[in-house]
């Protein structure tokens, strides 16, 4: 029994010790569990306040994102608007103010509307231009002249930079150039108020949630669109460059900050059990991971799309970094040069795809983009293929920004642009024999009247020289008396010379070439050639020039060409009119930069279903016409940049107006 009892009593002696001991491991592990439940509690709470601050913040960039696409789309579509403005409309105040208004009224914060002569005065406004001036340090009239200069010389809309006005407001200006026919015809300017912009184009949801400002690079507010004056939530405002109109402007938005109570949030997470939270967190680990993938593959999928949609361009595309070593290279710029990308990639100047002859030209002009002096637009330069062929280009080059809006390099978009090369060589060479052939049909068509021409000089020529035969046998060899005819024999010759002269320059085929013209002595040389027929058909020919003129810069004979053409139509336009209408005038009238030629006839005039398509090619209402001449002379001065019109005259007949400008312009 003792044996038993000792052997049955030392292992009932050791589970108290066993019982204690387990009971400090559960006391301690319910207490670790308690701990770790407060600790997951509190991490979910701050996870989820930390996911709801980056959905908010996620919310707010995508808030203000479309808010500045959308202000983005409403100047740029305003730009649209005021290009259209036409000089014609901007002629009265009656053809202009239904432009201005549909402009003002739509609602994105325009509040007057300008047009502005090529000097930069204001010659049309609305509203009425009042004496409005900005406050402030600078103080200047609106619109603003530097905009306005800018604008003109680089030949796209520019924006002014914000200034104050009255009422405590900010504006800023858009100018948008107008051309005709090259030149700078007027400026139309379109004057914003930034606290009406952000009131019209800021829906009311938008200011619902945050408080919306435009403010400039020093933090100062410009504008500012709120539902009530309160405070906001500092960590979680955003903004992002405002451009157009730039000049250091940002769009900042903040949402309104809310008071949200922390001890109802702890006594609920608190009440939650364990399981319900760690089924939440897989739930919610789970949503994040399914997110996260679905946005790999979205990135997966816009890669692929971009990578075929480059590979399906004919534009070859080449990204540089600062040392000027390429960094990529698309298929299309690869068949281009015949070079594939991985011998391309990473290769520093000289290029393999310069041209040998151009190499010192191609170097310097790529030394001036990496300085960021290149051209603003687009270029043309050759490049050389890997056969060895040299081809044309069109290149245009832009700044590779990062995400941080540091400049990393130079993305250049190259065009190959060869064929278009050899087919405008083709046009030009079919264009000048064209020209060629229509100065010798004019010469056919004028062929008896110069041969009666030359006839005159070679009659008296021959009449002299049989005088003198005839004093010789007669054994009167005086030379006092053989002087005198001989003199007015050479002088005959020299004027069939002349004749014979204006012929061959008239005539002849020659490439076009840029020189000082006279234009006085252009019109003696037409009225010369014209001057037989004009004799004959009973014309008079009337000319008011003045004395003297700066020269012409072009193409004589191609000058001569257009007036000729227009001299013969106007006589041909009076040939069955009665002998005392045959009067053709050429008047001449200088500008400040332009000289206009005007020849009047006084014909029947055209009629008004011709008018539409006077100037078309092959449309003639001679019935031995090749419907060119007009359409030549009209190829003609535009090349010279001028312009040519026509006008009917109050007492019958047709002027045709021809407009050069003078060389010391």
């Amino acid at each position: 029994m003792v044996s038993f009892v000792t052997s049955t009593t030392a292992p009932i002696s050791t589970l108290p010790a066993a019982t204690a001991a387990s009971s400090r491991w559960l006391w301690w592990l319910s207490r670790l569990a308690f701990l770790l439940f407060l600790m997951a509690v509190a991490a979910l709470l701050w996870l989820s306040d930390r996911n709801e601050a980056e959905e908010q913040r996620a919310t707010l960039i995508s808030d203000i994102l479309w808010l500045e696409q959308d202000l983005r789309f409403h100047l740029t579509r305003n730009e649209e608007l005021l290009g259209l403005i036409t000089p014609q409309h901007a002629a009265s105040a009656g053809s202009f103010e239904p432009h201005a208004r549909a402009l003002l009224a739509n609602n994105s914060g325009l509040v007057q509307v300008f047009w502005l002569d090529p000097g930069g005065g204001v010659r049309q406004s609305l509203p009425a231009q009042t004496d409005r001036y900005v406050i402030g340090d600078g103080i200047d009239a609106a619109p603003a002249n530097n905009a306005f200069r800018l604008a003109a010389s680089l030949g796209k809309p520019f924006y002014s930079p914000p200034y104050p006005v009255v009422n405590d407001d900010r504006q800023f200006e858009v100018h948008v150039p107008v051309f005709r026919d090259g030149r700078l015809a007027g400026v139309v300017v379109g004057a914003y108020s930034m606290r009406r912009m952000l009131e019209q184009t800021v829906p009311w949801w938008l200011t619902e949630r945050y408080r919306i400002r435009v403010i400039d690079n020093s933090g100062v507010t410009l504008a500012a669109r709120t539902k009530v004056e309160a405070s906001t939530a500092r960590r979680l405002d955003y903004q992002l460059p405002f451009d157009p109109p730039g000049h250091g402007l940002m769009l900042h938005a903040a949402p309104y900050r809310t008071q949200a109570p922390l001890a109802p949030r702890l006594l609920t997470a608190s009440l939650i059990l364990l399981a319900t939270l760690v089924l939440w967190s897989l739930w919610s680990l789970r949503r994040h991971w399914t997110h996260r993938l679905a946005a790999e593959q979205a990135l997966l999928r816009e890669h692929a799309f971009r990578q075929a949609m480059e590979n399906s361009l004919q534009t070859g595309l080449r990204a540089r970094d600062l040392e000027g070593r390429i960094t990529y290279v698309n298929p299309a710029f690869c068949r281009m040069v015949g070079w594939p990308a991985e011998e391309l990639i990473g290769r520093s100047p000289p290029m393999p795809y310069w041209a040998d002859e151009l190499l010192e030209e191609t170097r310097a002009l790529h030394d001036r983009i990496l300085a960021g002096k290149g051209p603003l637009e687009g270029f043309e330069i050759k490049l050389k293929r890997r056969t060895g062929e040299v081809f044309d280009v069109l290149i245009h080059e832009a700044p590779l920004i990062d995400a941080r809006g540091h400049h990393t390099g130079w993305m250049s978009s190259i065009v190959d642009i060869t064929e278009n090369k050899r087919t405008e060589e083709r046009e030009r060479q079919q264009q000048q024999r064209l020209q060629a052939t229509a100065r010798l049909v004019t010469m056919g068509e004028m062929a008896s009247s110069l041969a009666h021409e030359l006839n005159q000089p070679l009659a008296a020529i021959a009449s002299y020289t049989t005088g003198c035969i005839n004093l010789i046998d007669s054994g009167q060899r005086d030379a006092a008396q053989l002087k005198s005819p001989l003199a007015k024999c050479a002088e005959q010759a020299q004027r069939a010379g002349r004749i014979i002269h204006r012929i061959y320059e008239f005539a002849r085929r020659a490439e076009p070439r840029a020189e000082s013209c006279d234009l006085i002595a252009i019109v003696d040389e037409v009225l010369g050639l014209i001057d037989a027929d004009a004799r004959r058909q009973q014309i008079r020919i009337l000319r008011d020039l003045p004395a003297e003129l700066p020269p012409l810069l072009g193409d004589r004979v191609l000058l001569t060409q257009a007036l000729l053409n227009l001299v013969r139509n106007g006589m041909d336009a009076m040939a069955h009119m009665p002998a005392e209408r045959r009067i053709l005038t050429i008047l001449g009238k200088r500008g400040d930069a332009t000289l206009r030629l005007s020849i009047a006839d006084r014909g029947g005039g055209i009629a008004p279903e011709i008018l539409a398509h006077l100037f078309e090619p092959f449309r003639t209402t001679k019935a031995e016409g090749m419907g060119m001449g007009l359409n030549i002379c009209r190829s003609v001065v535009e090349a010279h940049r001028g312009r040519l019109w026509h006008e009917a005259r109050p007492d019958g007949g047709c002027i045709f107006n021809v407009e050069l400008p003078l060389v010391d312009t």
